[in-house]
């Protein structure tokens, strides 16, 4: 069994080195921002505003690293997905919109065909992921929050084919849809992500507000999922047949899960997950196991106690933990060519530190070859952005999403 190092505090910071690119970076006064658990007074830094870049900061193993603004006329976006032809989709979480952009400029028209979804507390149009074999068939997969008319929503998974010629979605349709509908409270995020055995992996989401449904298998929330391409249940998930279990559930015991990625060495599934107040945490995605929440738990509630026990026999321990909580978001191993020092680290974005508003950055953690955590470092805290999501172009950079009303793509790259 993997255990985490238990590091109480990732303090390696980055530094920057020039300032060639505060335009328009004004400070603004603090935001009323409360914790994620909504109590205490007003608390934060104040805001910057996002300026035209670049930026270069020097980072504690790839030095000299550019930062450049590929654009910033996008509100709430959430996940990012690369076209063969290099072109970006972005979803836009609130908005319920999906944008593309070509050789760096943002279409102004959003893409047709998406499914209508409903912006409820997290959720909205979530992640995007193309299919194993898009070249064939062009199918686009999207995660996002259908509404039922009443008020509801459900968590689903849609399709829809691309279209070259109109850069549109054709024949859009639901595959799957999560069991309840309920009013939105609580986890409603989802990430998808496609594994070697391709298969379709997918997160759902219970917090606060509907934290048992995690350790209740005859509903999908506080789950990771498996399908098929086509949105069944594979015949060999864990609890396929087993009387009271949704046979597509892979795990169970999650509480909100914002990033997902398959480990390129040894191919196993990896989620990053919310804690309460403290407590985030990348768990190894394995079959039929319980990850704990809300029973075990390495954060407190947001009142101050503990939220439960921090382990427990058959509860699987994360492979890294925060304490305090960064508010972890998208995630990605890195395997391009153009950072040699950070080839096979983790990249996980930080929404904000230890419940302050305005600190989000990047993470980046370093592993060794049993995939054991050895040192991690913050970057780009000088920008003070949300970062919702990271992804590895395939040009071998890494491209950010600002979860910012304006938004940004940012992209990495090193100064050569």
């Amino acid at each position: 069994m993997r255990r985490a190092l238990l590091v109480a505090l990732a303090l390696s910071g980055a530094v920057s080195v020039t300032a060639q690119q505060r335009s328009g970076a004004a400070a603004e006064p603090a935001a009323a921002g409360r914790g994620r658990g909504g109590r205490g007074p007003a608390i934060g830094l104040p805001r910057l505003a996002l300026g035209d870049g670049p930026f270069v900061f020097d980072t504690a193993e790839q030095h000299r690293l550019r930062v450049v603004v590929v654009t910033k006329a996008l509100v709430k976006p959430w996940s990012l997905a690369f076209l063969p032809d290099g072109s970006m989709l972005v979803t836009e979480l609130q908005k319920g919109q999906l944008r593309i952009i070509r050789n760096g400029v943002l279409d102004p028209k959003p893409v047709a065909g998406v499914p209508q979804s409903a912006a409820v507390s997290l959720g909205g149009l979530m992640d995007i992921a193309l299919h194993p074999r898009f070249a064939e068939n062009h199918f686009l997969y999207l995660t996002y929050s259908k509404p039922d008319g009443k008020g509801q929503i459900a968590t689903a998974l849609a399709r829809g084919r691309w279209d070259e010629k109109t850069s549109s979605l054709v024949d859009t349709r639901d595959l799957f849809v999560a069991e309840p509908y309920w009013n939105g409270s609580g986890g409603a995020a989802s990430r998808i992500a496609f594994g070697r055995d391709g298969a379709l992996y997918m997160t759902t989401g219970a917090s606060v507000a509907n934290m048992m449904d995690a350790q209740t298998p005859s509903n999908h929330k506080g789950k990771v999922l498996r399908l098929t391409d086509e949105g069944t249940a594979p015949k060999d998930n864990p609890f396929v047949g087993r009387a009271g279990y949704k046979p597509e559930i892979y795990s169970l015991g999650h509480r909100n899960q914002l990033g997902l990625a398959i480990n390129p060495g040894t191919g196993e599934v990896w989620a990053n997950e919310n804690g309460p107040n403290g407590g985030d945490k990348i768990n190894i995605i394995l079959p039929g196991r319980n990850y704990g929440w809300p029973i075990v738990s390495l954060g407190r509630d947001y009142a101050g106690p503990w939220q439960g026990k921090f382990a427990q026999d058959g509860i699987e321990p994360p492979v890294v933990y925060w304490m305090p909580a960064i508010a972890v978001s998208g995630m990605a191993f890195y395997t391009g060519d153009r950072f040699p020092a950070w080839k096979g680290n983790v990249f996980v974005g930080a929404m904000r530190m230890g419940e302050i508003p305005n600190t989000g950055h990047l993470e980046r953690i370093v592993l060794n070859a049993k995939g054991e955590e050895l040192r991690r470092e913050m970057m780009l805290t000088e920008l003070r952005q949300r970062i919702r999501d990271v992804r590895q172009g395939p040009d071998g950079l890494l491209y950010l999403l600002t979860d910012e009303n304006p938004g940004a793509v940012l992209r990495l790259e090193p100064v050569e």
